[in-house]
């Protein structure tokens, strides 16, 4: 509030205010429920008016300053003790009046933040779920900082518990991107349990350090599992499907039981074109990779190691560590799997068909799945 806006405060709180302070000069009484209830919905109206809680203690403090010689009680005392006794009845007045103003101002402040938090959570729900008309989407996003004209990339983590937007950690980031880089329509949101963040295309550096602060978010805080970001796009719409890819590559992480932490949607788009077609999938995991469950154990040792034979570069004392076998029982593996569906792991087509096909499998999970 700027200077001299003091003298704007309702007179409608002053009235009470020295009325009351004059009642408690005469009478030596401390407030009534009732009064202190009033003055709480005065608090309350101040809040809402726009007032700030120091501009109208202050206000009031000022009331009391200029209006102190002439209480009637403060006239009318008959000597320094009585005085004194009015003083401290005015004194009691004051400062429970002002805690009850307080008390009403902090209450219109917490329905205000549940409103907007309310707002907030609708209209993120909107723009995440497609569930509005664009053009009106794109004028309620001004309120919260956001200029839809523009491209926007979304960025997705997932921990090992769910999100809310009272999640200490949620606190943390939002607090320390703020720090770093002001509030440039970013947007911090809990959603369906994970932390999402939208950011500009021209605030790539955002999303780089969302990843970091929860990936790595210092003592005291839980690290998160994966974070996603999904490709940047243009408009409401676009933050939708940046959202909705970055959720995807989060699903195929899971699925493929990739070991990366960081995922970029981009980086991930093979698995999308291959079950594109479910149906053709299916069919080459059952053509190629079909014949393995004939082998003792069943299919899923031998497609564990045409997997990890991938992961190792086709470095057979690698792929037989992390399998925790000798290299002469992979070798006896490599074999089998040769045997069994006429694919050679050491001939290039041929081994990029079976990786292909274990692949399918996973996000088919298949054998686990029945085709």
């Amino acid at each position: 509030m700027s200077e001299g806006t003091e003298h704007d405060i309702p007179t409608e709180l002053a009235e009470a205010y020295l009325g009351l302070l004059a009642d408690a000069s005469r009478t030596g009484r401390l407030l009534r429920r009732d009064e202190l209830e009033c003055l709480r919905t005065l608090g309350e109206h101040c809040a809402e008016a726009g007032y700030g809680l120091r501009d109208v203690v202050a206000h009031c403090l000022s009331a009391t300053r200029r209006a102190w010689q002439t209480l009637p009680g403060i006239t009318a005392a008959g000597g320094v003790g009585e005085l004194r006794r009015i003083g401290d009845a005015v004194l009691a007045a004051t400062e429970a009046a002002l805690a009850a103003l307080g008390e009403g101002h902090e209450r219109a402040q917490r329905m205000a933040v549940r409103q907007q938090e309310s707002a907030r959570r609708e209209f993120i729900d909107d723009l995440l779920y497609g569930r509005s008309d664009l053009g009106l989407l794109a004028e309620r996003a001004e309120r919260f900082g956001l200029r839809l004209a523009g491209a926007y990339a979304v960025a997705v983590a997932v921990g090992d518990t769910p999100f809310a937007d009272v999640h200490p950690l949620v606190n943390r980031v939002e607090r320390e991107l703020v720090g770093r880089f002001g509030e440039r329509d970013v947007l911090l949101a809990g959603k369906d349990g994970r932390l999402v963040c939208i950011a500009p295309d021209t605030e790539r550096a955002v999303l780089e350090a969302f990843a970091d602060l929860t990936l790595r978010p210092g003592p005291g805080y839980r690290p998160v599992l994966r974070v996603a970001t999904g490709r940047r796009h243009s408009g409401a719409s676009g933050v939708l499907r940046s959202y909705e890819e970055a959720l995807g590559a989060l699903d195929y992480a899971d699925r493929l039981d990739l070991p990366a932490r960081q995922l970029k949607a981009e980086e991930l788009l093979v698995f999308p074109v291959l079950m594109r077609d479910r149906a053709a999938m299916a069919d080459l995991v059952r053509s190629v990779l079909g014949p393995l469950t004939e082998a003792r154990g069943g299919a899923r040792p031998l497609l564990d190691t045409i997997a990890v034979q991938a992961e190792a570069a086709y470095v057979n004392a690698e792929a037989a560590r992390r399998l925790g076998l000798s290299v002469r029982t992979l070798g006896y593996r490599l074999e089998r799997i040769k045997a069994l569906t006429g694919y050679d792991p050491s001939d290039a087509l041929q081994r990029f068909t079976l990786e292909t096909a274990a692949m399918g499998a996973r996000l088919l999970n298949w054998p686990e799945q029945p085709l």
